[in-house]
């Protein structure tokens, strides 16, 4: 932390991703360092008896954590406003033992139906083989998470915005019903980003992000993150991830770091950006309909204004033509990219229908309004009128 800081003052959040969990070793390094070690040596037999009973806070090993490691997970539980974290080695597994902790057989889990394709895998296929049951609800509609829950539920879990339909929900109405059967709630924050959505302050429980997104934001590594309380990250989670072992590389969580020195600056841009494109490639004529919540055209966009603070740097739209329209309009893009990643520099597109849904039924997916003319769009650091012209020539295409 800033050496002359007065602590009494809060510090901003762009400071805080800066400066936040930094122990400089003896060299009095600049950068967080990077420790690339398996295991730690201790002083004495002793020593090492202590810290396995946990009676001394240090370092075991790699799998069970590590000092840079400690430094991103101090920093992003900073931003987020959470009193721990614990890194993981991809967004999907902090998912999957976010949910997998805390449950266990005869249990039950409600979730919002519109999911990205590995999360729906956990909830309808996975959760179900260890005996916990679940129920998909619309997460729009309030009466059925409150049919939904009942006293054995233990976790729900929601996607707001969600992928790829940027579908928005309540929150703090689905926290308090949920809580009023002792459920936690899970909120998978990736569109979002903890710059304009902050789920705990919203009465969420715990919140999931894969860092391989916005936190990264170049395109290098994989990683994801579980905020929550203290008592949740270390008694819930902690045992199941030292036991399961997806651990977070020391040399990604560096990167990590490195991502979120910049954090602000870059989704404030793209996000910018994607508001232009969104009004630009709503007007038009071979796109059907454009998805954006900063559009008033938004089905729930006074729920964003509400409970958002910006409105993110994904846009979504059909074209004409269905599947076929769809591959003419990407194939004649010469600026944005085709790929299945997003909140990267580079703009990307993808198209749902035939890659991160494509498992998914015909029936799931016109469930999730899942068109063969839906585009996801993730909108990168490009100058925006580069991105327009190249998408308007490519929708011209169509």
């Amino acid at each position: 932390m800033p050496k002359d800081h007065n602590m009494e003052t809060p510090l901003h959040p762009a400071t805080q991703m800066i400066h936040t969990g930094l122990d400089r070793s003896p060299f009095g390094e600049l950068s967080e360092p990077i420790y690339l070690t398996q295991s730690f040596a201790y002083p004495s037999a002793e020593a090492a008896e202590a810290r396995f009973k946990g009676e001394d806070d240090g370092f075991v090993y790699a799998r069970y954590g590590n000092p840079t490691l400690k430094t991103f997970e101090q920093r992003i539980a900073a931003l987020e406003g959470a009193e721990d974290a614990f890194a993981t080695a991809s967004g999907m597994a902090a998912v999957n033992a976010a949910l997998m902790s805390q449950v266990e057989a005869g249990d039950h889990v409600v979730a919002s139906r519109a999911l990205f394709g590995s999360c729906l895998y956990i909830i309808e296929n996975l959760l179900p083989r260890f005996g916990v049951e679940t129920t998909l609800v619309d997460g729009g509609d309030l009466d059925q998470w409150r049919a939904a829950t009942r006293p054995e539920t233990k976790a729900v879990f929601v996607e707001t915005p969600s992928n790829p339909t940027l579908e928005i929900i309540d929150l703090a109405a689905v926290c308090e019903i949920a809580h009023g059967v002792g459920a936690r709630v899970v909120v998978d924050n990736v569109f979002a980003t903890p710059v304009f959505q902050r789920p705990l302050k919203l009465g969420a429980d715990v919140v999931i992000y894969s860092a391989t997104k916005h936190i990264d934001g170049q395109g290098r590594c994989l990683g994801g993150v579980v905020l929550g309380s203290k008592r949740f990250i270390r008694d819930t989670l902690e045992p199941y991830m030292k036991h399961t072992g997806a651990a977070l590389s020391p040399f990604n969580a560096w990167v990590l770091l490195k991502g979120l020195e910049t954090l602000h600056l870059r989704v404030r841009a793209q996000a910018a950006s994607a508001a232009q494109l969104a009004d630009d490639v709503a007007a038009h004529p071979a796109v059907i309909r454009a998805i954006y919540p900063g559009r008033a055209d938004h089905p729930q966009h006074e729920l964003v204004k509400k409970q958002m603070t910006g409105y993110g740097t994904v846009l979504s739209f059909e074209v004409t033509g269905g599947q076929a329209g769809a591959f003419r309009f990407m194939n004649a893009l010469n600026v944005i990219l085709i790929s299945n990643n997003l909140g990267d520099a580079k703009s990307i597109v993808t198209h749902p229908a035939t890659t991160t849904h494509q498992r998914l039924t015909q029936d799931q997916r016109d469930a999730l309004n899942v068109t063969d003319g839906l585009i996801r769009l993730s909108v990168g650091l490009e100058d925006a009128d580069d991105l327009c012209r190249d998408l308007l020539n490519a929708l011209g295409e169509v």
